[in-house]
């Protein structure tokens, strides 16, 4: 086989392969989009949650982006998960009700202190003007502070 076939053998491979890599991808992102649904909805809004504005900001704002891969299936689900450090993510719930109980109206300045995996803080970000959030453990500082700078 010709040193010149082998490239193009790869293109034709790889052109095969990226449309059912690109359906897989798309089907994992709209379960994971229905699972913060029913999240919003099930453990949130049922608990009495009401801020419009509060459900709009869970809804949108990826949870399984800020655990551990291998807690993706869980990222929704009713409880705290490990980040690392010993420290974990809190549970749906408790971030939505923190964020109401706040009462923004999209202009203010919040300082979170201990930033964690950084969900909170993506919250807040839909909700106010400004979000300020340190943590004092470098390494997930470093994991959040990348993440939050690409959302």
């Amino acid at each position: 086989m010709s040193n010149r076939l082998v490239p193009l053998l790869l293109i034709i491979l790889w052109s095969a392969l990226l449309p059912p890599l690109s359906l897989a991808i798309e089907s994992q992102e709209a379960a994971l989009a229905e699972k913060r649904r029913q999240m919003v909805e099930n453990q949130i809004r049922a608990r009495g949650v009401e801020d419009r504005r509060v459900l709009e900001a869970m809804l949108k704002v990826k949870r399984h982006l800020f655990v551990p891969p291998h807690l993706i299936p869980s990222a929704y689900d009713d409880h705290p998960l490990p980040i690392g450090e010993g420290q974990t993510i809190s549970q749906p719930y408790i971030v939505a009700l923190m964020s109401e109980l706040l009462s923004l109206k999209g202009t203010e300045k919040v300082l979170e202190i201990g930033t964690g995996s950084g969900y909170q803080a993506a919250v807040l970000a839909e909700l106010a003007g400004q979000v300020f959030t340190v943590e004092l453990i470098e390494s997930l500082g470093r994991r959040s502070a990348g993440l939050l700078k690409a959302l």
